[in-house]
């Protein structure tokens, strides 16, 4: 089971846009074998985050609102939100290392 929560499109506002501290955003989908790679890693920076950081997830296939308002075309696509604003995007598999080393600049 992963460490990351799912996040639906009608607990967005609340669970993300309104979040204190910043949010790392993996969008995914059941079907698309480079996103069930990247759980693992999206799983490990939840853990070593901890509570500086909230780790979701939402599936595409069934919350399509709001991959839609984000302009998400591809997948697997991870968002840095922080203060309700998008701060980073990186779209594609990336390395634990590489995650970790975006998601750091916006960490307090």
């Amino acid at each position: 089971m992963s460490t990351a929560a799912d996040v639906t499109d009608a607990q967005w506002e609340g669970t993300v846009l309104q979040s204190t501290e910043p949010v790392f955003v993996d969008f995914w989908a059941e079907w698309c074998a480079p996103c069930r790679a990247m759980s693992p890693a999206v799983d490990r920076l939840a853990e070593e985050f901890g509570a500086k950081l909230k780790v979701v997830k939402i599936n595409t296939s069934d919350n399509p609102e709001v991959p839609a308002r984000y302009g998400i075309t591809a997948i697997p696509t991870f968002l840095v939100i922080k203060g309700g604003e998008v701060v980073k995007q990186l779209v594609g598999s990336q390395s634990y290392a590489q995650l970790k080393a975006e998601v750091d600049a916006f960490v307090d």
